[in-house]
């Protein structure tokens, strides 16, 4: 089953059997935002019509800030966009975005997916969280690690929310961010991010 036929987070935690926990996990490391950057978004929010659709949420809103984070860890993960993620019959589809380790056989082959986003359409936080947790579960098991966590994000633009799997318990930050508050969002982001630069040093 595809993941966007996931429609409510508790279809998922009753199929695969993992448990739902709240809790604020994120500690906020500092990241700094570029003043182009902060120009370029207050432009497009100001002139632009950057919510008119879902692709023009993603790539206005939500695809910009992920980049800017990630590079500052490009050299050991790439920033894949809308790329197919199959586990089996019951886990697969295309996630928004996928933070991946990158291969030591070069940024175009796919390697271990650490962090997923979901994009959540029309405003629909329950089933963008629905899918993003199939798709968590899908990493996790492609992975074939279920002690190392996967980070996830369920997001519509202006609204952020963040999750966890490890073994079989989700846990979801208790409060949002929001896009307003750019320097605590950014530094959110960058908090997954950099937990992600950790699991991957342990594998080391």
């Amino acid at each position: 089953m595809a993941f966007s036929n996931y429609k409510t987070v508790d279809t998922v935690l009753k199929e695969f059997q993992v448990t739902y926990t709240q809790s604020n996990f994120i500690v906020e490391v500092d990241f700094q935002i570029p003043d182009y950057f902060r120009e370029d978004l207050e432009f497009i929010r100001k002139e632009g019509v950057p919510e008119c659709s879902e692709y023009a949420i993603c790539e206005n809103l939500i695809y910009p800030l992920l980049k800017e984070v990630w590079k500052h860890y490009y050299q050991k993960f790439v920033l894949w966009s809308h790329r197919s993620l199959n586990y089996d019959e019951k886990l697969s589809g295309f996630p928004e975005y996928i933070l991946a380790q990158k291969s030591p056989l070069g940024s175009i082959v796919f390697d271990r997916p650490y962090l997923m986003l979901v994009e959540a359409k029309q405003d629909n936080f329950e089933t963008g969280w629905a899918q993003c947790l199939a798709e968590m579960i899908a990493a996790q098991r492609l992975n074939e690690n279920p002690d190392q966590e996967v980070f996830g994000i369920a997001s519509n633009g202006s609204v952020w929310q963040f999750g966890k799997l490890k073994n079989n318990i989700f846990t979801k930050h208790k409060h949002s961010y929001l896009i307003d508050n750019l320097d605590h969002l950014a530094g959110a982001i960058n908090y997954l991010f950099h937990e992600c630069e950790l699991l991957v040093d342990l594998k080391k």
